[in-house]
């Protein structure tokens, strides 16, 4: 068997036992030991981080060759360094006779693509250092990262780096670096790279630029921005309609996005699932359930748990049971098994007292073993990430925490602040369910980011689910009391709090 068939064979794979075949063609022809193995490195390569792979194979696999090549070491390091269990990338990286420019890039985008940003970045800065020289993939894994984290200061500090080396030339480069400062919350930065780049921009640009308007609710700026590119002869493909119609949604633009999803087929570009998707929630989010409901009901194509898990939150929010019953029976069909939609359909009865139906879907939950996702906040403070859990009292400081919302709390009740205990859907007392709202995760993000940061620096946190109307006006209330500016990322959107308003103008 050739070279090249052997090559086009590895192309093709796509199971663990294709990979097991070549594998033995490999050592049966005495080509696996071989001192040019560039075969085998792919193959250990696709075994290590494919989706028909197995890490655990490829460590095998690894361990079995007598005389490891620098691209053998780096495949498996980048297998295991975007894996649960990092360590053993570390320890490979280290035990490694020779290194090159994709050992570092194999364990700074390993890590930035699994869950260890904050390593990436460390591992990045330990490069530069050392004078390492990084390239395009390096800086990508690094602005990666800073996206994951929110990192604005390492995020200058890379783009600054950037800059230096003269790699702001690419144009895959210059749109990590536009997603990166959207995703940390300065969209302002993003579009400021966007207008000065040295390179011509690709579809992928513009595309960007717009969901990083979509992302900050700026839908004035993403439709602008998608007439800009009809203007000068670059084609808007489903991805510019996708991001323009999400900046209209957070923005609460529902007539102008409504026309936009109807513009659509007129200029040829067809509508997917996400659009569908979309627009659903913007006229969910308007209270227009009926209308939302008609789409889902006409569509072309099947509707999928997305779209009806988005109708369902429309009906907790505007307290439409019998819709949110429908809702949930479709997700039930559909074999959903979310948390999310148990919570929502419990918090809509919860809404109107019913508590017995809140029993019944309690108790659903415990058959199914279903497990509600815990909230979680993050903040970064001089270089150091901090998470926090709802009543969390496992960080070092918990006590000054406390004591710092305790004075949170009597000031901006002084100003004006009402606890929202009308959301906390439990069948309690108006005593316990403020004390249920006062310790949620991003309040003690912001109270420890308070009392270690200086007024006139940004603070930034991160939260994995929605944030909640009472947190959300409780930030309102502080960027007023203490003067200072609060961005908080939830799982749907960027709200930048300053002089006692939110950039989403309560829409969100």
């Amino acid at each position: 068997m050739t070279a090249v068939c052997i090559s086009n064979l590895i192309q093709k794979c796509n199971s663990l036992s294709h990979i097991k075949q070549i594998q033995s063609h490999l050592i049966t022809t005495g080509l696996f030991q071989s001192s040019f193995a560039s075969h085998r490195t792919k193959l250990l390569e696709l075994t290590a981080i494919s989706s028909y792979g197995e890490l655990s194979y490829a460590t095998l696999i690894f361990n079995s060759i007598e005389q490891p090549l620098t691209n053998d070491w780096n495949a498996i390091i980048r297998g295991h360094a975007q894996s649960p269990t990092p360590q053993i990338a570390l320890t490979c990286f280290d035990e490694m006779p020779r290194r090159d420019i994709a050992s570092w890039n194999a364990l700074i985008c390993g890590m930035a693509q699994g869950s260890f940003p904050n390593e990436a970045l460390g591992f990045f800065d330990r490069m530069c250092r050392m004078g390492l020289r990084a390239d395009e993939i390096t800086v990508l894994g690094a602005l990666s990262a800073c996206s994951q984290m929110g990192a604005l200061k390492e995020g200058d500090n890379v783009w600054v780096y950037i800059k230096e080396m003269g790699l702001d030339t690419n144009v895959i480069v210059c749109n990590a670096v536009i997603d990166m400062y959207s995703k940390c919350g300065f969209v302002d930065k993003a579009y400021d790279v966007f207008r000065s780049m040295s390179c011509d921009k690709t579809i992928i640009t513009w595309n960007t630029m717009i969901m990083g308007f979509a992302m900050h609710g700026h839908g004035v700026d993403a439709i602008e921005l998608l007439e800009e590119m009809g203007r000068i002869g670059i084609h808007c493909d489903q991805i510019s309609y996708l991001g323009a119609l999400c900046a209209c949604n957070h923005a609460g633009m529902v007539e102008e996005g409504y026309q936009l999803f109807n513009s659509m087929e007129v200029k040829g570009i067809s509508r997917n699932i996400k659009h569908y998707g979309t627009v659903v929630d913007l006229l969910g989010r308007a209270g227009r359930l009926k209308e939302a409901y008609d789409i889902i009901n006409s569509m072309p194509i099947l509707p999928d748990i997305v779209l009806w898990q988005t109708l369902l939150g429309a009906c907790k929010t505007y307290g439409n049971v019998e819709m949110a019953e429908i809702a949930s029976r479709r997700l039930v069909e559909m074999g959903s098994e979310s948390c999310g939609d148990f919570v929502l359909l419990s918090n809509t009865y919860a809404t109107y007292g019913r508590w017995s139906d809140v029993g019944r879907v309690r108790e659903a939950m415990k058959i199914r073993d279903v497990k509600k996702v815990p909230g979680f906040s993050y903040t970064e403070v001089d270089g150091v990430l901090h998470k926090f859990v709802n009543g969390d009292q496992s960080h070092p400081s918990w006590q000054d925490i406390y004591a710092k919302l305790d004075e949170i709390m009597h000031k901006i009740k002084e100003h004006g602040y009402v606890p929202g205990t009308r959301f906390v859907l439990h069948d309690i007392g108006e005593e316990e369910k403020e004390y249920a709202l006062s310790y949620h995760s991003e309040k003690l993000a912001v109270a420890f980011a308070l009392l270690n940061t200086s007024h006139d620096t940004p603070i930034q946190v991160i939260k994995n689910l929605r944030i909640c109307v009472d947190c959300h006006a409780v930030i309102k209330f502080v960027s007023k009391v203490y003067n200072c500016e609060i961005i908080v990322r939830d799982r749907a959107r960027f709200h930048r709090f300053k002089d006692g308003t939110c950039s989403c103008r309560d829409y969100w």
